[in-house]
């Protein structure tokens, strides 16, 4: 068994495309028309063919709400693996990313949080 798709709650499909390319450097993988939303997923350049991560539409009525409960207590909602958590803090920051928690060294991993302006926190996280 493996993991092939993961899911991210997401306001706005075009939005949350536009940022997960442009800014966090993803590659568009998969969009399919699904009425007023898309099946859309985005892949890391470094593994085309790996884990696809699923900008779903958070139209289900529970969704905002818990979504909002996670912002409003500093939870991420995901986390993403980066291979130095100073460096790819500086890059997001100089495109405008606005982070909740700057990096931090946690003993074995240094992690840091950002807004993904589609109404979640990610954590980004790299092994010491």
């Amino acid at each position: 068994m493996k993991i092939n798709l993961a899911s991210i709650l997401v306001d706005d499909q075009h939005k949350a495309l536009a940022f997960y390319t442009d800014v966090l450097g993803f590659v568009k993988k998969t969009e399919i028309p699904m009425g007023e939303h898309a099946w859309l997923t985005v892949v890391s350049p470094e593994q085309p063919d790996g884990v696809e991560l699923v900008l779903e539409p958070d139209a289900h009525p529970a969704a905002k709400p818990w979504k909002a409960a996670l912002v409003a207590d500093g939870i991420p909602y995901t986390s993403f693996a980066v291979d130095d958590v100073q460096k790819e803090y500086e890059r997001l920051v100089a495109l405008g990313v606005r982070f909740t928690q700057e990096p931090a060294n946690m003993g074995p991993v240094t992690t840091a949080v950002f807004d993904d302006t589609c109404g979640n926190l990610i954590q980004i996280a790299a092994m010491n």
